[in-house]
């Protein structure tokens, strides 16, 4: 059995094939990185129309690396929302064409069930686990206790976390995206040197705000004429892994859970995933995350995500369309 995920939910136009025992034949991937920078950030617009753009030459590149024809395809995927509605439908419409004209059954897919998901593509994991998905348009903490089965307990009252790296990046003008230049420029600087606030640190309260920690960075950049740079990134991005390793230490504690995973765009930064996984090692928690591929957007969680809808209701069947307000709720 062979199944086709599609992604296109912002500004990555994603296409993976896997089979049912997530062996992985294909995950190409376009970034949009260089048409956006200009701007600083992403396009709506921009992004939509790259999507048309790409998203047929890279199925059929996809088909290439798999060695696979089309028809041979048993059950499509596709991302549905939360995203950009521009780029969704872009991707939601090429999975309807295909499903319709070779009457293939058709799962659509919540972009944050993806990124929860992901963690299963190299790992074997047990119920429940703690899921931080953080990226920069999420930022959500889950209870998962079975495929299907998610349970929110907190998430972003404003900024997500990825928003406010780019966010703090502009201040410094260190150009997009700015997570990666804000860790790489941490790595030479004082994580200890300024003592910026972590938001939303209260007991049983398990939402984030970095609203607070970005209007902070700015605080101080306007009242500090002489600084160093590499101290305000690694300042601020130390801010940012207590506050996700306070909110996971204490949903642990309250759900009686020792499995934590972490994916998303933000769980690339090494200095936070390596936080996370040494706070799980002193604790004697279990720590997964996916690699950094597939910790971005990608169609491989979108086919794993797809297949477990097809065990969950094989004959299910409906019609929906492209939702950028899209929720996760249980299956």
């Amino acid at each position: 059995m062979y199944i086709l995920g599609i992604e296109t939910s912002c500004d990555e136009t994603a296409i993976g094939i896997i089979d049912e025992n997530l062996k992985i034949y294909a995950n190409v991937i376009y970034s949009q990185i260089k048409e956006h920078k200009i701007f600083g950030g992403v396009v709506p617009e921009i992004a939509s129309r790259k999507h048309i753009e790409k998203i047929k030459i890279l199925s059929e590149e996809a088909f290439k690396l798999a060695n696979l024809n089309v028809d041979e395809i048993d059950i499509i995927s596709v991302t549905q929302g939360p995203g950009l509605i521009g780029s969704l439908l872009v991707g939601v419409n090429f999975a309807k064409a295909i499903a319709y004209a070779l009457e293939k059954k058709l799962y659509f897919i919540n972009h944050i069930e993806g990124h929860i998901l992901s963690v299963f593509i190299e790992n074997s994991v047990d119920f429940p686990f703690l899921s931080l998905v953080a990226s920069g348009g999420h930022t959500n903490l889950f209870l998962v206790k079975n495929f299907g089965k998610y349970n929110l307990l907190g998430k972003t009252l404003d900024d997500a976390a990825g928003e406010a790296f780019d966010k703090v990046a502009k201040m410094l003008n260190l150009g997009y995206p700015g997570g990666p230049i804000v860790e790489k420029l941490a790595q030479n600087g004082d994580e200890n040197s300024i003592a910026f606030p972590k938001s939303f640190i209260e007991k049983d309260n398990f939402n984030f705000s970095f609203s607070g920690l970005k209007t902070a960075v700015r605080n101080f950049i306007a009242k500090n004429k002489e600084f160093k740079i590499e101290d305000v990134c690694a300042s601020f991005q130390k801010s940012v892994a207590d506050v996700f390793i306070f909110k996971i230490s204490e949903a642990a504690k309250k759900y009686n859970v020792k499995n934590i995973c972490f994916s998303g765009g933000v769980a690339c930064n090494t200095y936070i995933k390596s936080r996370i996984n040494e706070f799980c090692i002193n604790n004697k928690l279990n720590f997964y995350s996916p690699s950094p591929i597939y910790c971005t957007d990608n169609g491989v969680m979108i086919a794993l995500a797809g297949l477990q809808h097809y065990k969950k209701s094989p004959d299910f069947k409906f019609k929906l369309s492209a939702n950028a307000h899209s929720r996760l709720s249980n299956l």
